[in-house]
């Protein structure tokens, strides 16, 4: 057991620092051949996933964020909303548990906006009323994996950089029917691609993974929106000389709901020192 809490402290990190522990010597799943035209749609037709959220507008949003290293899989799961026009959600991540089964974290409220992540709750060193704010372009994952969740947005503008994709079939999200697509995204093109928002995050992105491949796969409702999407990065840990293997799930479901989302003034944003 302590070896496990051990392994989930690696991913809890994430969150809790506001930093990747390393991003260097990455490495990843090789692309499949290059797009094919068989089935409903090819490489455009993921590419314009994003647009069709904006015109969506917002939904709740479901995700989980899952580590294999040495055997063990340790899992982070977030809940909330989000809202696809101004690019900002609220999402409550739920960090593992400890192996009595009692929750070894208070849950982190996390606000996504371009350019920031901000987290509440955040542990050790921060007062409970004080939001710690981190700049996510100045993470090497782009906050891909840092905040423990990928941003609805950010995920979904990674299909923008798709390079290769495969049509797998008709099959179902959560009773809803979808299209099922299986590719490898390019964190360079995704960047050139992405919104002024998104784009200084992916860019860092890119040049913090060693390989730029994303393998995802991605489901696509019949109005083209983007359903679930499933993104695996594959990085070495420097700190255990291990590769260590992420997986991050998107849901998006019960598109329109109210998705408020209300940024920390600055006098509501920690400036101190934070604990390791």
């Amino acid at each position: 057991m302590a070896q496990q809490q051990e392994r989930a402290a690696v991913l809890v990190a994430f969150v809790a620092a506001g930093l990747m522990v390393c991003c260097t010597g990455c490495s990843g799943s090789g692309a499949a051949a290059e797009a094919v035209g068989k089935g409903p749609g090819t490489v455009e037709t993921l590419r314009r996933a994003v647009s069709e959220l904006e015109r969506a507008g917002s939904a709740k949003a479901s995700t989980s964020m899952e580590m294999a290293t040495g055997g063990t899989r340790v899992t982070i799961r977030g809940q909330g909303v989000y809202d696809f026009r101004k690019q900002t959600g609220r999402l409550k991540v739920v960090l593992p548990q400890d192996p009595a089964g009692a929750a070894e974290h208070r849950p982190i409220t996390e606000l996504l906006a371009p350019g920031a992540l901000f987290m509440k709750n955040r542990g050790a060193g921060v007062p409970a009323d004080k939001w710690v704010r981190v700049a996510t372009a100045g993470l090497t994952d782009g906050n891909l994996v840092t905040g423990g969740a990928t941003d609805p947005y950010a995920a979904a503008e990674l299909l923008r950089g798709t390079r290769s994709v495969t049509y797998v079939g008709r099959t179902e999200v959560a009773g809803i029917p979808v299209r099922h697509y299986r590719g490898t995204a390019d964190l360079g093109a995704a960047a050139r691609g992405a919104s002024a928002g998104q784009r200084p995050a992916l860019a860092a992105a890119a040049k913090g993974f060693a390989t730029a491949e994303v393998p995802f796969d991605a489901y696509l409702d019949d109005q083209g929106r983007l359903r679930k999407v499933r993104h695996r990065f594959s990085f070495v840990n420097g700190q255990r000389k291990g590769t260590v293997d992420v997986a991050s799930t998107l849901l998006l479901y019960d598109f329109g709901s109210p998705a408020v989302v209300r940024l920390p003034k600055s006098s509501d944003i920690y400036a101190g020192k934070i604990a390791e």
